[in-house]
Formats: C-alpha cells, sequence, structure tokens
C-alpha cells in the first residue's frame, strides 16, 4: 500500500512536470512576441508549478525511508514540509504576479495579441484544468496534501488563464487593454490560495485537532465491545498521511478481572488496526463502580454538580474508592471557555464541600476529539 501510494504520486508529478515545462515553453514564446506581461507572468507560474512537482517527488521519496533509531516513528511528516513549501511557492507566484502587474498598470504597453496566441491560450486554459482536475483527485485518492496543492494551483492557473484570454479578446475587438487589471485581480485570488494551502499545511505540522469523521468512527467501534461502558480520551498523533498512533481510556466494570480487560484492549487494538489503520498503543482503563448503590448515587450527585457549569463538555473516569476515601474523575471544558482554571476551582470546591470527609482528585482533560 505504501509503495503503491508513492508510485501514484511520483507519477502524478512526472505528469505535471512534463505538462507545465512544454506550457511554459509556448507561454513564454508567446509572451515575449506579443509583449503580453499576462502571459509571460502565467509561463512563470507553469514553471513554478513544475518546480512544486519537483520538490513533491524529492520529498515522497524522503518520506518513504524506513524508521531507524533516532527516527522511530518514520519520516512521513517530511510530507508535510513539502506541502509547506509547495505552497510557499504558490504564495510566491501569486505576489510576483501582483507586482508585475502593478508596474503595468503604472507604466502600461501596449501588447500585440494574434490568432496563434490565443489558440495556445484556449489550449493552455484547457490542459490546466485537466491537469489540476487530475492531480487534485489523485491527491484526494492518496491522501497527499502536496499533490492537492499542486491540482489547487493548476486550476487556479486555468482561470488565470481565462482572464488573459478574455483580457486579449476585449483588447482584439474594443483596443482597451484590461490585462494588468485583470492580472493584479487573478493575483489576489492567487495570493489568497496560497495563504490557505500555508495554513493548512501549517496545521498539519503542528497537529490539529482529529477530523470528527475518522474519531467518531474509532470510538464507535472501540464501542462495540459488550463490556465496555464509555470511550474517551482519543489522542491520534499523526506521524505522516494515513500513519497514526494514537491511545484511548475505556470505562469497564470493576468486577472484570486483568485476564478479562486484557482480551478486551486486544480486540480492539486488532479492530482498529485492520478497519481504520490506526495503531492504538495504549488502552488505559477507567473501573466503573458496579457494586454498591451508594456510590451510584454519589457519582449522580456529583455529575449534577459538574455538568450546572455550562462550560463543561465531558464528565468521566468516576471512582470512589471508599477503603481509601478518595473519589477522582475526569472534566473537559469547553475552549471557548476563557476562565477554564477557574471553572476547575469552582468545581473543585463544590465537591469538596459536599464530600468533606473524601480526597477529591479531578483531572482537566484536554478537549482533544468529538
Amino acid at each position: 500500500m505504501k509503495k503503491t501510494r508513492e508510485k501514484v504520486v511520483i507519477r502524478t508529478s512526472i505528469i505535471s512536470i512534463l505538462s507545465n515545462i512544454v506550457l511554459a515553453s509556448f507561454k513564454a514564446g508567446v509572451g515575449f512576441l506579443a509583449n503580453s506581461i499576462a502571459i509571460i507572468s502565467d509561463a512563470v507560474n507553469n514553471l513554478s508549478d513544475a518546480l512544486s512537482s519537483i520538490i513533491t517527488i524529492i520529498g515522497t521519496k524522503l518520506a518513504g525511508r524506513a524508521p531507524d533509531k533516532k527516527h522511530p516513528y518514520g519520516y512521513g511528516r517530511i510530507e508535510y514540509m513539502t506541502s509547506l513549501i509547495v505552497s510557499s511557492i504558490v504564495l510566491y507566484a501569486g505576489a510576483t504576479a501582483f507586482i508585475e502587474s502593478i508596474k503595468k498598470i503604472i507604466h502600461p504597453e501596449l501588447a500585440d495579441y494574434s490568432t496563434t496566441t490565443l489558440i495556445i491560450l484556449i489550449a493552455g486554459i484547457l490542459i490546466k484544468f485537466i491537469l489540476g482536475i487530475y492531480v487534485k483527485k489523485k491527491g484526494h485518492d492518496v491522501n497527499s496534501d502536496a499533490l492537492v496543492a499542486s491540482g489547487t494551483d493548476a486550476l487556479n492557473d486555468g482561470i488565470l488563464s481565462i482572464s488573459v484570454l478574455v483580457s486579449a479578446i476585449i483588447y482584439i475587438l474594443f483596443h482597451i487593454s484590461l490585462e494588468a487589471y485583470v492580472g493584479v485581480l487573478l493575483s489576489v485570488i492567487i495570493i489568497k490560495s496560497g495563504i490557505e494551502l500555508i495554513r493548512e499545511s501549517i496545521d498539519n505540522v503542528l497537529e490539529s485537532r482529529i477530523e470528527s469523521g475518522l474519531s467518531r468512527k474509532i470510538k464507535k467501534e472501540v464501542a462495540k465491545e459488550k463490556e465496555v461502558q464509555g470511550v474517551f480520551d482519543l489522542v491520534l498523533n499523526n506521524y505522516g498521511p494515513d500513519k497514526y498512533l494514537g491511545s484511548v481510556h475505556i470505562e469497564v466494570a470493576d468486577t472484570l478481572s486483568v485476564s478479562d480487560v486484557d482480551k478486551i484492549s486486544r480486540r480492539i487494538t486488532k479492530n482498529v488496526s485492520e478497519k481504520y489503520g490506526v495503531i492504538l498503543h495504549t488502552i488505559g482503563i477507567y473501573s466503573v463502580n458496579t457494586k454498591d448503590e451508594h456510590v451510584k448515587k454519589i457519582r449522580n450527585d456529583i455529575t449534577k454538580i459538574v455538568f450546572s457549569h455550562k462550560s463543561i463538555l465531558q464528565f468521566h473516569g468516576f471512582y470512589l474508592d471508599e477503603e481509601d476515601k478518595s473519589i477522582s474523575f475526569d472534566i473537559i471544558i469547553d475552549f471557548k471557555e476563557k476562565n477554564r482554571e477557574e471553572v476547575y476551582k469552582q468545581i473543585y470546591d463544590e465537591v469538596k464541600e459536599k464530600y468533606k470527609d473524601y480526597k477529591i482528585s479531578i483531572t482537566l482533560d484536554i478537549d482533544m476529539s468529538d
């Protein structure tokens, strides 16, 4: 699977490189002959796309290196750095086009369009749209942010070329030169796209929140075990596209033996790995009191106290140890709450006030997954 993905990324990138080099060559020649800054900028943009694809290939090959002692989780995250570089090239191309277009507004020069110019522009538009759709689809198919970024850039280039074509037709028919103004408008669109792609790449490098669809599916899969009464604290660390290692907490009855829990955790690990390709290297256990009705009443009372605070998202991991006279549980407070520590203190004080004879231990968990 890993090798197949690598082959798809490299093959798609090579197609993109060849297409962009051919387009850049034709557009550069026509641009200089027609004295068109828009067409020349378009050619430069095509060259930047070819460079992006070369970087994508290099990044994919480096990311495919086997884990070693220094990097036991592999080199998969190199792809995110590659995507960041590609996104930066998109931003640079947009900024360059913007500057050149402004120069043409300040110092206008008449263009000289011909039938050949229009034919090459139309052919370039068709090739760019086909290439953009193809590269972006392949990127989604193999979960490659770098390919998705390259495909998005190709589609933007197609739109840019349409604007150049329209401005050329308007000039031929009405002798009104709009290409510099159109260049400004389209360069702003490209800059915006580059910023969005950079933001997405940085999110991957920093490890943003787990995609809600994946986290819910994994929790649902874990909850299929009949002994599991609750699934919490799912953490997934991303070490490259489609490579997740993580941990999760489950609530099970305090009547289960260590052997029972071991069998459950092994089944969970196996099923999640087979269905979603996610390795849960740790499954933590919350023991649920089931032997004493008095404990259930205390749990219900504390649950009411906790959820009387509107910013509480979750309450779990409750356990009362009568021998040690201790009560422990976890809470999750919404990130929107500015005074999370204050809410935590209020809950602690309220629980402690009601159950003075017990040691109270509250863990403030992080809202990491849906």
